[in-house]
């Protein structure tokens, strides 16, 4: 048997084949017994990929150096650094963005199968605006000498860019002149009219038919599209009665509460659940004319057992990983009408919807919005229901 010495790869340069798109960027291919996760390709193409990370155990990881046939689709990508060590942010910048599209509609269909037995078909809807210019806020790092930048893939290291074609046109470069301390993050947001704050703010968003003046470091969908998006969705099938019952896990600032609140009306009940203080004080400040809306500062597994009664509808947005079963068990007890899941990671989606069909929920309605172009990443709502 070979050990994990002799079954270091790195820095060899493959000829693959390469098979399906799998969930984290990359596509599978296979190589003298072991799997080949290989960045830059496209599902159907033979390319000549130098090994870049390997362990030693059944698989390594690779990146495209060469493409000897491309697949339809296929596209010359739009910045420099989308290559092979390159930056970390873009997995598809060489493919056409309805290829991107299906691709991830792939992923998602795959996990849901694999993970929570479910077939069914997908469709990753593209929102106003294009593939370009999209990122309303750019998280920078900054190196040992000051300056900003990007990560590599998979790296700490920070890449020296003169600007980033998926950022507003013009808003970064004059921020990557600058200099920094040393090893910080900078938090670029160009807000809903446009002005561009460095680590400053308060910054407006609206979404919903509502303004928001958001404090430095407070959550809002990067894509400008999205929120609207997003709170649409939830506006049409959370269905909550008037009168009724509404809670708002991981709520944020209170988007989908506000939506909740109308819902519900005056003589309803929402509970948004933040841990974020800032966030919260933000909501509070936005939605100071809903007094239906109440406020719980503090982790969601935390504050749920002290919340009484049977709500109607459950909106949770929880972070990448998802809700786990502890929280999806302790919502099913309360027996919600409808829970409405929104996810940015599609394996945690399907792991949560597992967990609620395995408590008599079923998948009512799914929906998948292209709210970041050129990268691996989209965003899923899914409605349970008993």
């Amino acid at each position: 048997m070979k050990t994990v010495k002799e079954l270091d790869w790195t820095d060899r340069v493959l000829e693959l084949e390469v098979g399906p798109v799998a969930h984290g960027g990359h596509c599978v291919a296979r190589h003298e017994g072991r799997v080949v996760f290989v960045r830059h390709a496209l599902p159907g193409e033979r390319v000549l990929a130098v090994v870049v990370e390997d362990g030693g155990g059944g698989f390594c990881r690779a990146d495209v150096v060469a493409v000897r046939e491309a697949a339809p689709g296929r596209v010359q990508p739009p910045c420099a650094w989308a290559r092979a060590g390159g930056c970390g942010g873009c997995d598809f910048q060489h493919a056409d963005p309805a290829v991107t599209r299906e691709l991830k509609a792939a992923v998602l269909a795959e996990q849901l199968r694999r993970l929570a037995g479910i077939e069914r078909a997908v469709e990753v809807e593209e929102l106003p605006g294009g593939a370009l210019g999209w990122r309303h806020r750019v998280r920078l790092a900054v190196d040992e000498l000051g300056r900003p930048g990007l990560r590599a893939h998979r790296s700490h290291d920070v890449l020296p860019i003169a600007d980033c074609p998926i950022a507003p046109a013009g808003v970064l470069p004059p921020v990557l002149e600058h200099r920094f301390t040393p090893g910080a993050e900078v938090e670029v947001v160009v807000d809903a009219d446009g002005a561009v704050h460095v680590g400053d703010g308060p910054a407006v968003q609206r979404a919903a038919g509502r303004e928001w003046l958001l404090s430095p470091g407070v959550f809002w969908q990067v894509h400008p599209a999205l929120a609207d998006a997003l709170a649409a969705v939830v506006a049409e099938w959370a269905a909550a009665p008037a009168g009724g019952t509404a809670w708002d896990l991981y709520g944020g600032v209170g988007l989908f509460a506000s939506v909740l609140a109308g819902l519900v009306g005056p003589d309803g009940e929402v509970v948004v659940v933040e841990s974020a203080a800032r966030a919260v004080a933000d909501g509070r400040a936005a939605l100071a004319d809903l007094p239906q809306v109440g406020w719980r500062t503090g982790r969601v597994e935390h504050v749920l057992p002290g919340l009484t009664g049977r709500p109607d509808v459950v909106v949770a947005d929880p972070p990448r990983r998802g809700l786990g079963r502890e929280l999806v068990d302790a919502l099913c007890a309360r027996e919600p009408e409808r829970v409405v899941h929104v996810a940015c990671d599609p394996a945690a989606l399907a792991r949560d919807v597992a967990l609620f069909e395995a408590r008599g929920y079923r998948l009512a309605e799914l929906r998948a919005f292209d709210a970041f172009p050129m990268t691996h990443h989209f965003e899923s709502v899914a409605l349970l229901m008993p």
